[in-house]
């Protein structure tokens, strides 16, 4: 591989834009590999890290594989627990998504028990919030309009679901 060419610190305010900018037209790789290049100028910028994050859960419902080490290894990087909590629900919340929209054998059970654990990361979140930040009371409820408008159930101990033929 080629050395990579070093973003200069001034540059890094253009391109975190530049990066949402990518985001924003459902290109999440190009965000990705922008938010690497600052982290690398910059490797403590908390707008870098919360883009590279949300750039990589945005390829959950993609089919991409997606690393739980990176997205963790990211996570533990975000300073503030209210920040670590509410990113934490999103990524769950993500991915359950994604697992709601697979629609195989199992994947509803495993979408309600996605937005149910994203529930209880909002629910840590909003407690920890700053004052005006209904942000997380958001997200809650919008996984729990999502459990009800998919009508999702927890799966029961003694139920098995065939798969199909």
């Amino acid at each position: 591989m080629s050395d990579l060419k070093p973003l200069s610190r001034e540059a890094i305010p253009a391109a975190l834009e530049k990066a949402e900018r990518y985001r924003l037209l459902n290109e999440p790789g190009e965000a990705e590999s922008i938010c690497l290049d600052v982290l690398h100028a910059d490797p403590g910028n908390q707008t870098a890290l919360i883009t590279l994050l949300l750039a990589i859960t945005d390829r959950f419902g993609k089919g991409y594989g997606v690393s739980d080490t990176q997205t963790k290894e990211l996570l533990s990087r975000v300073k503030g627990d209210y920040e670590r909590a509410y990113y934490t629900g999103i990524l769950t919340e993500r991915r359950a998504k994604a697992k709601l929209a697979q629609g195989t054998p199992g994947s509803r059970f495993h979408a309600h028990d996605g937005f149910r654990e994203a529930m209880g990361w909002f629910e840590k979140a909003e407690a920890l919030r700053p004052a005006g930040n209904d942000d997380a009371l958001l997200r809650w409820n919008t996984c729990a309009r999502i459990i009800e408008k998919n009508h999702l159930v927890p799966r029961e101990e003694d139920h098995f679901e065939p798969p199909l033929e």
